[in-house]
């Protein structure tokens, strides 16, 4: 069952890097800014990014189904292998000229996460994972940190305010006071970052499929955890939390109201 993920994380690299370059012809050239229907902004790089991703898997695995932000989903929705595209993580930095968004491609399995590719095209990093395979970072074996201790980690997130109306504010603050650092390196790059060793916590208070399809293999095969607020490893509640793991029960006893000493 591993062996056979293998091809596809190396097609699925490749994807990733030719995606970036489209988004790149685009970046800090004053696109126009679309508004969808939720109000999120979407551009001309994000929608070509997405169809030569489609346009590529299809060729290549025209048995699989594809799912992406801008376009949905096409192909059988019982095929075993669906990918899963965010042609551009981070589309409001993008469309600021702020050079941390990312492109992420993610596989399912029967449902299952099971391989992620994340590409930062302006910064020229790339970080993936396959079940069994391990996490690289530009091509080089990468771990989360070892870190045990909230007060000595770095915590990221998306977002710095907002977080009640998602019914968090109270635990996003006990968790920020009890951090080492905060910084709002968010979207993907805060994955990134935990991924790498530099972070230790990314928080989402809002995630889609999209989002995180790609967020739970890495982070697994490096050595952490994707899960929910409440500590399940899924990328279907609508949240996010990526860790080192070491420090994993002491955020979920901050989140459910325990100030741990």
């Amino acid at each position: 069952m591993t062996a056979s993920l293998e091809p596809m994380l190396v097609f699925a690299r490749q994807l990733a890097h030719e995606a970036g370059q489209i988004t790149l012809r685009y970046f800090q050239q004053g696109v126009v800014i679309e508004r969808k229907a939720d109000e999120s902004p979407v551009t001309i790089a994000d929608r070509e990014a997405e169809r030569y991703l489609r346009a590529a898997i299809t060729a290549a695995y025209p048995d699989h189904a594809v799912l992406g932000e801008e376009d949905g989903l096409s192909g059988s929705e019982h095929a075993t292998f669906r990918w899963v595209l965010d042609p551009i993580d981070g589309t409001k930095s993008f469309v600021r000229g702020v050079p941390l968004y990312g492109v992420l491609i993610g596989l399912l399995r029967d449902g299952e996460p099971v391989l992620g590719v994340i590409h930062i095209p302006v910064l020229g990093e790339m970080v993936s994972a396959a079940q069994g395979l391990g996490c690289t970072w530009n091509g080089q074996p990468c771990r989360v940190s070892n870190i045990s201790s909230l007060r000595e980690s770095l915590v990221v997130g998306t977002i710095a305010h907002g977080y009640e109306q998602y019914g968090r504010a109270e635990a996003f603050q006990r968790i920020v006071r009890r951090a080492g650092l905060f910084r709002t390196w968010g979207d993907c790059y805060g994955y990134v970052l935990v991924a790498t060793g530099r972070a230790e916590v990314a928080l989402d208070p809002q995630m889609n499929v999209w989002d995180a399809a790609a967020l739970l293999p890495i982070l697994v095969e490096a050595g952490g955890a994707y899960t929910d607020w409440q500590g399940a490893p899924t990328i279907y509640h609508h949240e996010g939390i990526g860790s080192n793991r070491h420090v994993l029960p002491e955020l979920l006893a901050l989140i459910t109201g325990e100030e741990p000493a």
